[in-house]
């Protein structure tokens, strides 16, 4: 057991000290015009986040996510003799998967409707969060009144 809390507080340190050194790196910013080259961070984030612009990716991401939740739903509760053993698990995997999408599109939703509204990047993931915790506090009443989960 001790052994197990040692380990848990080595990570949790690492992941401390992987944050530091990243708000330290993101942080140094230089000032416009002083270097006009582009960094790696910045072409990459440039990149993806025309990628995700993209009707045909939201297109092509919602298609392949909705085949993959009803491949799931089919070998869950279809009677296949190479899953009977994972059919109670499988089941119970594709419930997060899709309790962490509906999850996700809440936050995203929140975020988008506070920045569609002239505020700020930190003011659009404060309401999304806010809105994501309404989401797992209503999941644990309805847990804790109705036992949706185990």
């Amino acid at each position: 057991m001790a052994s197990l809390t040692l380990l848990s507080t080595a990570l949790m340190g690492l992941l401390v000290l992987a944050t530091v050194v990243a708000a330290a790196r993101i942080g140094g910013q230089r000032a416009p015009g002083a270097d006009e080259t582009e960094d790696t961070y910045t072409a990459l984030t440039r990149q993806l986040s025309g990628i995700a612009r993209t009707p045909a990716v939201w297109s092509v991401a919602f298609v392949v996510i909705a085949l993959g939740v009803g491949a799931l739903v089919v070998l869950s509760v279809g009677n296949f003799a190479f899953v009977e053993g994972f059919t109670g698990s499988l089941l119970s995997a594709l419930y997060a998967v899709v309790g962490l999408l509906v999850t996700g599109f809440v936050f995203l939703g929140a975020y988008f409707g506070v920045r569609g509204r002239g505020l700020g990047n930190a003011h659009g993931v404060a309401a999304g969060s806010f809105a994501a915790g309404l989401v797992f506090l209503v999941l644990i009443a309805v847990q804790l009144l109705v036992g949706v989960i185990g």
